[in-house]
């Protein structure tokens, strides 16, 4: 029976690891996303708005950032499941947006992206 129980949480651990989100991979897909975003303690508005402090932040509210009106009155707040949600196809889940991409679409990558952004608080730091 302990054998039983111990094999089970082995198994569980062994999945839980393997579908656990990558930091490396979300900063190498984030590369995708660096000629109009930056994160971290230098990071500046370029075509698109700094993403630092991403969790529960309201969307179209970074200063200093000239947001299209779609963002501004989208009341998207951050999180992952908005995240996941929105950068699928960000053109269709906000019409009128200024961000042109295409979008991602697969699952693992965007949720290595969400852990990568999501490690930076609003003051850059991780």
């Amino acid at each position: 029976m302990r054998l039983s129980i111990l094999a089970a949480v082995a198994l569980v651990a062994a999945t839980g690891a393997a579908q656990a989100q990558d930091l490396a991979a979300g900063e190498q897909s984030f590369r995708k996303c660096l000629p109009c975003h930056s994160v971290g303690e230098d990071a500046k508005n370029k075509i698109g708005p700094v993403l630092n402090g991403l969790e529960g932040r309201k969307s179209g509210t970074i200063e200093g950032y000239n947001y299209s009106e779609a963002n501004k009155k989208a009341e998207i707040v951050w999180s992952e499941v908005a995240f996941k949600d929105y950068i699928v196809n960000p053109m269709a889940k906000v019409p009128g947006t200024k961000m042109a991409f295409a979008g991602i679409k697969n699952e693992k990558e965007i949720a290595d992206l969400w852990a990568y952004l999501s490690q930076f608080k609003a003051d850059g730091k991780k």
